[in-house]
């Protein structure tokens, strides 16, 4: 069965994670893996992209964009049936909320959402270095069931570029949400 996602953008540094994601959705034989794809962005996450990428252009994006303090968005029910969420980047104040079941908008309501109904979230956190609280933050997620991605790239297969790069970390997170990527693995 084809999956239902939920991508959150927060204003962490780290655009590019979110524009590879969604980029690498609109491949054809990805498109096959997922019956939908939603996105909500926190307030600072069209900022940072504007900064870090020079253009925000929703029209660009194909997906159904909810605002931050939309509450009537699907996925903010469990009965919507959402099978997976990926906050990328996470910011660490996000990471806090949720860690704390404060949800006090779309991002962190899902998110809780998305763990009491004991689905996937997947947090690619954007911070260093990490202080105690940070840590623990991420130890209390993990032991709610999220899964704690830090933006950290590999180099086994020896990126030749900064989108080689890039795809080392969001390639990752899209396997550890249940996509078969075309993508390198570690032999030994």
């Amino acid at each position: 069965m084809a999956k239902k996602i939920i991508l959150a953008i927060t204003g962490a540094s780290g655009s590019v994670y979110a524009q590879s994601i969604i980029n690498t959705l609109l491949q054809t034989n990805l498109q096959k893996q997922y019956q939908e794809l939603n996105i909500v962005l926190s307030s600072n996450a069209e900022e940072v992209w504007k900064y870090e990428l020079g253009v925000f252009d929703k029209k660009q994006i194909p997906f159904k964009i909810y605002h931050k303090n939309d509450f009537s968005a699907p996925f903010a029910s469990g009965s919507a049936g959402f099978d997976t969420m990926i906050i990328a980047p996470c910011s660490m104040g996000t990471l806090g909320r949720i860690a704390h079941g404060i949800s006090n908008d779309l991002i962190s309501r899902a998110a809780d959402v998305v763990l009491k109904e004991r689905r996937k979230l997947i947090l690619l956190t954007r911070e260093t270095p990490l202080n105690l609280i940070h840590i623990n933050n991420m130890k209390i997620v993990t032991e709610a069931g999220g899964i704690i991605c830090p933006a950290t790239p590999s180099f086994y297969s020896k990126p030749l570029n900064i989108d080689e790069l890039i795809s080392t970390v969001t390639d990752r997170v899209l396997q550890l949400a249940g996509f078969q990527l075309n993508t390198y693995s570690w032999k030994g």
